[in-house]
């Protein structure tokens, strides 16, 4: 369930990212709660998996910069989880270039944790009521 609930705040993050920052969005005549859906999964598993091999490779500059590099890296991840949704799974979704991914990642983690902080909830309140 809490799978769920992390992937729906992720796809509503992406929704509002797409529909604040100009070069990010989804385009006409595509089911747009299926397409934040889909990129919602590929932007999870794109950064399970060539998100923390590059955020392991790039960890001196993660110290040097005091983690501001974690911003290119998700911004990164986002242009290639839209690459990757539209080439293989034609999805309508786009990224214009790095300056709307920034951004986009930027928002995209702010929403999701106040996102999933009001829906998810936290483990450790959750065990208190146990």
């Amino acid at each position: 369930m809490r799978l769920i609930i992390r992937w729906l705040c992720i796809a509503l993050a992406v929704a509002f990212a797409a529909w604040i920052v100009p070069g990010i969005g989804v385009h006409d005549g595509a089911s747009m709660w299926w397409t934040l859906l889909a990129v919602a999964a590929v932007l999870g598993l794109v950064n399970a998996t060539v998100g923390n091999i590059l955020k392991v490779l790039s960890l001196p500059l993660m110290v040097l910069t005091l983690g501001l590099f974690g911003i290119v890296i998700n911004a990164l991840m986002l242009q290639f989880a839209g690459w990757i949704s539209n080439g293989m799974f034609r999805t309508g979704f786009y990224v214009d270039g790095f300056w709307p991914a920034f951004w986009a990642s930027i928002i995209i983690s702010i929403v999701s944790a106040l996102l999933w902080g009001i829906l998810g909830g936290d483990d450790k309140r959750r065990s208190d009521r146990r």
